[in-house]
């Protein structure tokens, strides 16, 4: 049984061969050639690719961003509320979602949920800060996996493989049984709870924000990041600490901490008096490799077997 806390979210339909999928860019300045390496992978699935009008510009300021704030936002809230998209797909992260969140019109897009159902929706890094939104605003589970246009999707098979797997055979024991090779358990025990999380950078950020997710109780926390500093990541850790956000979580998955300072010593120092499972490695997030993971899904995590198995498949 689900901890009390988070609720289940609604979950979208699984895709299938002839799908409209829309590639939009939230954050930061999408390449060009692998943005079609990527779109090519997509389309040897059998789906319609639709690529929406601003993915490829940059800002005119500030080139870490991939165009203005207005266009961006235009974009993603386009694609979410065209009848004919089934999927809104990332095309990579960096930064910029929360410049647009109080861009997007939350009520038109939750109309759509109400009349014609929630549609799958996937990234992960910056795009953390709209998994949350998703969640908050539009009660949707989302997908916290691979982007179109980085480098992990378009050349590592693996990667690409267990995103297909999950958006089109959600009820496979590999989309719903999840671990890696280097999972394993920090702290004992075996915990259920919805799961939610994401990039810690990003989950720190939106603490106190309209579209954040105000707290952990009952849930199953993911947190991977990148390129960090431990001193940074204990940081974060403690700001959610001392907020009270982790306050009746019941277990914590760690992902991949590509190009971090050495972090098991870390987490179990800010994390194990928590007193519940932590599973660490997981291999969700950042690095050459990723595994797909759903967000606001009811799940069990066993750190006995460093697994977090889906209690249902993430779409219908």
């Amino acid at each position: 049984m689900t901890a009390p806390g988070i609720a289940p979210l609604v979950r979208p339909r699984r895709l299938v061969p002839g799908d409209r999928v829309a590639i939009v860019a939230p954050s930061g300045p999408v390449p060009k050639d692998r943005l079609d390496r990527g779109c090519e992978i997509l389309r040897g699935w059998d789906l319609d690719v639709v690529v929406m009008p601003h993915v490829l510009d940059t800002h005119a300021s500030f080139g870490y961003l991939a165009g203005s704030d207005p266009d961006r936002a235009a974009d993603l809230e386009a694609a979410w509320c065209d009848p004919s998209v089934a999927a809104v797909l990332c095309a990579r992260g960096g930064y910029g979602v929360q410049r647009i969140c109080e861009l997007l019109d939350w009520s038109r897009m939750a109309q759509v949920v109400r009349e014609a159902g929630p549609k799958v929706f996937v990234g992960y890094s910056d795009i953390t800060a709209l998994h949350s939104a998703f969640a908050t605003r539009l009660g949707v589970a989302t997908v916290h996996g691979p982007m179109v246009a980085t480098e992990t999707f378009t050349t590592d098979a693996p990667t690409s493989s267990m995103l297909r797997e999950a958006l089109f055979s959600p009820e496979s024991e590999t989309a719903r049984v999840l671990t890696s090779p280097g999972a394993h358990g920090l702290v004992p025990g075996v915990a259920s709870g919805v799961t939610v999380g994401g990039c810690l950078a990003l989950v720190a950020a939106e603490l106190g924000t309209p579209t954040g997710l105000p707290s952990a109780a009952g849930a199953i926390v993911l947190l991977e990041d990148v390129d960090e500093k431990a001193y940074r990541l204990d940081g974060f850790l403690t700001h959610l600490l001392r907020a009270g956000w982790f306050d009746g979580v019941a277990g914590i998955a760690l992902g991949s901490w590509h190009d971090c300072e050495p972090v098991e010593e870390l987490m179990l120092d800010r994390l194990g008096g928590l007193g519940v499972p932590v599973v660490a490695g997981l291999g969700f997030g950042h690095g050459p490799s990723t595994i797909t993971v759903p967000l606001g899904i009811p799940a069990t995590l066993d750190a006995s077997t460093a697994t977090l198995a889906l209690d249902v498949p993430a779409l219908l």
